[in-house]
């Protein structure tokens, strides 16, 4: 991991361009985890589509929660 990029190479600082990433991910990640339920909704196992369900709602809440810190720290 470098320790020389601080925003000088993507013109982000470092702590910005990480919460846009992990808000990114958690996007992304619910919308993977559609897939997921459908394959185990498909298969009949309920059980497996709740427990992709719950990680879906919790990949949704890091996303809110990384939007929440890019306001406040973007608009200032």
């Amino acid at each position: 991991m470098s320790e020389t990029e601080a925003g000088a190479v993507t013109g982000t600082k470092d702590k910005d361009y990480n919460i846009i990433w992990f808000v990114e991910a958690c996007l992304s990640n619910a919308l993977r985890l559609e897939t997921y339920v459908a394959d185990a909704e498909r298969d009949g196992d309920t059980e497996l589509a709740d427990f992709f369900r719950r990680a879906q709602a919790e990949s949704r809440k890091g996303a809110e929660q990384g939007k929440a810190h890019l306001r406040a720290r973007l608009g200032r």
